[in-house]
């Protein structure tokens, strides 16, 4: 419970900073991959993001119909697309970013020197474990 509380609390916060740009924090789950992997397939975008593929399909539309992402070809496998950030998308990501990044700052803002990364690290090995297990 402790877990899906600090979650609504950060989604929360994240999803006011993110509604001037038009966009859901599902939208910029899906950016920030794109941002830091470059093109990738979306197979792999719901895997990062933990949606599921339909879910994954409705947020790349969304994306799309914007003008943020485009679908493009992969060489030598004619059935898969990958989903590519415009430059219109970098644009908006790197102000929505710099918008949102004091109300990150203030969700932590409470936690003594050095706790706010090691609620990171702690976050990110829990979410991915080094033996891979669910």
């Amino acid at each position: 419970m402790l877990l899906r509380q600090a979650h609504w609390r950060a989604a929360t916060v994240m999803t006011e900073a993110l509604r001037p740009f038009g966009i859901e924090l599902r939208h910029f789950a899906v950016l920030i991959v794109l941002v830091d992997r470059g093109p990738t397939v979306q197979r792999d975008l719901a895997a990062a993001t933990g949606a599921d593929k339909a879910g994954i399909m409705r947020v790349v539309d969304d994306l799309e119909r914007k003008g943020l992402a485009v679908r493009k070809a992969v060489p030598g496998d004619r059935r898969v697309r990958a989903v590519e950030i415009t430059p219109q998308g970098l644009e908006l990501f790197d102000a929505a970013h710099v918008a949102a990044e004091p109300l990150a700052e203030r969700l932590v803002a409470d936690l003594g020197p050095g706790e706010a990364e090691q609620l990171r690290d702690l976050l990110t090995r829990f979410a991915y474990p080094a033996g891979g297990e669910a």
